[in-house]
């Protein structure tokens, strides 16, 4: 699966900043663009794992598969 990166460089910190736009939330940084692009894989595998879920006895947990 593919997502959008943005990249922006502070030159306070001398750092770069990594976020996913489709992603709210997931962000990442890097003294170097590359590294904050290696941050920034990592933050969304993360940000995409499964959290567990505490369900009543009425509730049923489906996973879904999404086309991309």
């Amino acid at each position: 699966m593919k997502f959008r990166v943005v990249t922006e460089y502070d030159r306070e910190t001398k750092s770069y900043a990594a976020y996913c736009p489709e992603l709210p939330g997931c962000c990442s940084a890097g003294d170097t663009e590359e590294e904050a692009l290696r941050n920034i894989k990592e933050a969304i595998a993360l940000y995409l794992e499964p959290t567990p879920v505490k369900l009543s006895p009425d509730e049923k947990l489906f996973d879904v598969e999404v086309p991309v």
